[in-house]
């Protein structure tokens, strides 16, 4: 196929895959004719990058599955080099998670004291943004 079917099937564009063929992630072959060609493995290429990427993984983190595809594994993560990403994005995941809950628990504190500095008394008027 050329490269607008894959970018259509893909659901993406065809900047995104000549920025993916440069970055070396998306084979760049070339028919007699001089037009990119793309087959139904690239198009799994595809799928696994966008995937990731759906997950928050940054582009360059695709790379091991992407090896891992070519290399004729069928899911493109059960190479060694993919279970590091994993890893590395897990622990990544878990700060992120810790960093979070630290903050939902400062802002239910502060939520807990401004509440209970009103108890009974009128409700404060807050002016934002200039509102009267």
């Amino acid at each position: 196929m050329r490269i607008g079917e894959l970018a259509r099937r893909a659901g993406t564009t065809t900047r995104t895959l000549r920025y993916y063929e440069s970055r070396g992630l998306l084979p760049a072959r070339r028919g007699d004719n001089g037009y990119r060609t793309y087959d139904e493995d690239d198009l799994k290429l595809l799928r696994q990058i966008r995937t990731l990427q759906d997950f928050g993984f940054e582009l360059e983190e695709t790379r091991p599955f992407v090896e891992c595809l070519r290399a004729g594994h069928p899911e493109g993560d059960s190479c060694p080099a993919s279970l590091v990403i994993y890893r590395h994005k897990l622990a990544e995941l878990d700060t992120l998670i810790e960093q979070l809950t630290s903050v939902r628990a400062q802002v239910g504190a502060q939520l807990a004291r401004a509440e209970a500095a009103v108890p009974g008394g009128p409700e404060p008027k807050c002016e934002l943004g200039g509102h009267a």
